[in-house]
């Protein structure tokens, strides 16, 4: 009996909500930042790798506890990622990177963390750009949405039935929609439950389709929502994947501080890349 050697990478692979990941320390930096999109797109294929929404890097960093590269299933980088956001800090911890109180570089900023387990709490980054009512023609629709960053861009559509909401096409429109050209934006379709609660269903640029949770979409619903006067902090946010997630902040005036994302981030496996095959 013989054993193959090949190269092989260690991985875990973590969700939140079933929004996935496959995360890699990267603190020695042996994936050449030329082929990370590529890589990226390779191993978050479903069919032909690992399969996931996102690759996370996990890398050192001289001013906090590590930095991220996060990618898109299609090799996009996007400044955040609320749900990759909370998988990465319990991986730091759980492989002792970093301490349950930590921070983490961003292309959207330094963002904090509190792991207490598999729960994670996150304090939320480049928060702004604010623009309420927006009137978005499509083929044979009208819709009304509320446009807000939450490190990435996001729009949230108001509808009555969630469930029957043609999510990938409207969603597939709205984000490639010359209004919010060249970025596009996210696409949260959403209803008000209450005064605390709110169902939300997310079409993911980068993703291009929609998944199954979106961190920075649920915190862009909730203080929308906030500013129409239709929720008070905390809010609990039921996805498509079934995990409530927690919204907190304040509202000052027109402006929003200590903004968090609350919820568990999860791990589903951990194994080896068989490296030279992802080639």
């Amino acid at each position: 009996m013989t054993t193959e050697t090949r190269p092989r990478l260690p991985f875990f692979k973590m969700h939140g909500g079933g929004n996935d990941f496959v995360i890699i320390d990267h603190r020695a930096r042996f994936i050449p930042e030329a082929e990370q999109p590529q890589f990226a797109r390779r191993v978050c294929h479903r069919q032909m790798s690992a399969g996931a929404d996102g690759l996370i890097l996990i890398e050192a960093c001289p001013t906090a506890n590590f930095r991220w590269r996060f990618y898109n299933a299609d090799g996009s980088e996007p400044e955040m990622c609320g749900n990759g956001g909370r998988c990465a800090a319990r991986f730091a911890v759980i492989n002792g990177i970093a301490p349950p109180d930590l921070t983490f570089e961003t292309l959207a900023g330094t963002i904090k963390a509190e792991v207490k387990g598999r729960r994670v709490k996150l304090l939320m980054a480049g928060v702004g750009d604010l623009s309420l009512n927006r009137t978005i023609p499509l083929d044979g629709e009208t819709l009304t949405g509320h446009f807000l960053k939450v490190g990435v861009p996001h729009v949230a559509v108001p509808v009555t039935d969630l469930e029957q909401a043609p999510v990938a096409q409207w969603g597939r429109a709205i984000r490639f929609h010359p209004m919010f050209a060249p970025a596009g934006a996210n696409v949260n379709f959403i209803r008000v439950q209450g005064s605390r609660e709110l169902m939300i269903r997310t079409y993911e640029r980068g993703v291009e389709d929609e998944t199954l949770a979106c961190g920075t979409g649920s915190v862009a619903a909730v203080l929308i929502a906030a500013r129409l006067g239709q929720v008070k902090s905390p809010v609990t946010v039921h996805t498509r994947g079934g995990e409530a997630l927690t919204v907190y902040f304040t509202l000052q005036g027109e402006a929003f501080a200590e903004v968090f994302l609350e919820g568990d981030a999860l791990v589903a496996y951990q194994g080896e890349l068989w490296v030279d095959e992802l080639k």
